[in-house]
């Protein structure tokens, strides 16, 4: 069990270096099963949720080397994972399916774990296989494909990115063209499309709401640098704008973040971007309304963290999460620390600028234990936060080391376990 102790911080100042997105990772790695050639992904995080799909990619016949921040894999004859368990730790484990079935015209896989921040079903994703020409068959707790793939066109009810990922993966080995229609428009995607396109596949259409793929015989290895982790920037941002300081975020790209910076302007901070990355200074005053949407929208992944932020802000904070119906575990967490914030089905109110004290608190999933150590950062005294699950490690590498590398008061520690409320 994770316990991390978080004491009030009154100012922020220096610089940080965002690591590699984890959500752009996982994938990458999924893409390593479409080829006998090795691939290297290069910067790789040090995450709990890396760690396992090594695991899950390794039961699937992948020959993983490890080299510092560099992850060679390469895949002779891959084949289904059979690890139900295993599978069942994180929602990126389905990625196996697409690239599986493209291969081996055969993929069983379980149904992925993950947040429990609600109803995230795999049928856009099985639907987009069938639509490429495979035949599913499902049973409780897993599902089998298999069938020799053939280009088609798909439509996502959803611009879901699991999806959009899965049903590319599928695509660049299947015969004739697939043209996803409704795709997500992530970052995230780009990537992946770009270090397809770099192994041999040709896909157009890249972060638009249509993207073409023409199969090809077979993909070759690579060596790609992912993108920076926009979440993992985000999340120091709103770090940073609780203070009155100054932070300097190295590599992030403001193109990735748009709508989380016109927020945080609104509030009231300064944002300088650069060739460097971005520089936030000033401390936010004013309160926020947010709407989570699908990108280029706010990202629902930063959702948590902004509502930290509010916390500090006086007035009223409004925010509309219309991704996931069951985000807002965290507000009840906060509550805790003396936060005042009404829920009403996917709308929080926050009422602002109260006094906050530390206290006790549990992380209920990635996102929202990362905004529960701000929330610490806002309030008087000792805040003990802990994370029976390793949420926090799955998404972030040392995110308590990069506040404490500019100023805040934030360690993991290790407690008696009468001491840690379950």
């Amino acid at each position: 069990m994770a316990t991390y102790r978080i004491r009030h911080c009154e100012r922020l100042q220096g610089e940080v270096t965002v690591h590699s997105a984890k959500n752009a990772v996982l994938p990458l790695m999924c893409a390593s099963l479409l080829t006998r050639e090795p691939m290297t992904i290069e910067r790789v995080p040090v995450l709990k949720d890396v760690e396992t799909l090594v695991e899950i990619l390794s039961e699937c016949g992948v020959n993983v080397r490890r080299n510092g921040p560099e992850l060679t894999l390469w895949s002779d004859e891959p084949v289904s994972p059979h690890s139900e368990t295993l599978l069942s730790r994180m929602r990126a484990s389905v990625l196996v399916m697409g690239p599986l079935l493209a291969r081996t015209g055969y993929a069983r896989v379980a149904l992925p774990g993950g947040c429990a921040i609600g109803q995230r079903p795999i049928d856009l994703h099985i639907r987009g296989m069938q639509a490429l020409g495979a035949q599913a068959t499902t049973t409780p707790g897993s599902v089998t494909l298999q069938g020799e793939l053939t280009g088609g066109n798909v439509y996502l009810d959803f611009p879901s990115v699991g999806a959009t990922e899965n049903i590319l993966l599928a695509a660049v080995l299947a015969k004739g063209s697939t043209r996803i229609e409704n795709a997500a428009k992530e970052p995230e995607i780009v990537d992946l499309c770009t270090c397809l396109n770099e192994m041999g596949a040709r896909i157009t259409g890249g972060g638009t709401g249509t993207i073409t793929i023409e199969g090809q015989k077979e993909l070759h290895g690579c060596t790609y640098r992912p993108i920076p982790d926009r979440i993992e920037a985000g999340t120091i941002l709103c770090a940073s704008a609780m203070t009155e300081g100054s932070v300097l975020i190295r590599g992030a790209r403001p193109e990735h973040l748009r709508a989380m910076l016109h927020k945080l302007t609104e509030t009231g901070v300064v944002l300088h971007e650069d060739s460097a990355g971005l520089r936030l200074s000033g401390r936010a005053r004013e309160p926020v309304h947010v709407r989570t949407l699908a990108f280029p929208g706010f990202p629902t992944d930063l959702q948590a963290p902004l509502m930290a932020l509010s916390l500090g802000l006086k007035g009223t904070s409004v925010f509309l999460e219309t991704i996931f119906e069951n985000r807002f575990m965290h507000a009840r967490e906060m509550a805790r620390l003396g936060a005042n914030i009404r829920i009403e089905d996917r709308i929080a109110l926050v009422e602002g600028g109260r006094p906050l004290a530390g206290a006790p608190v549990t992380s209920p999933d990635l996102r929202g234990g990362a905004a529960l150590m701000l929330a610490g950062m806002l309030a008087e005294g000792e805040t003990l936060l802990s994370d029976p699950y390793g949420h926090i490690a799955r998404g972030y590498e040392n995110l308590p080391a990069m506040l404490r590398s500019l100023g805040a008061q934030v360690e993991e520690i290790t407690l008696p376990e009468e001491e840690v409320r379950g």
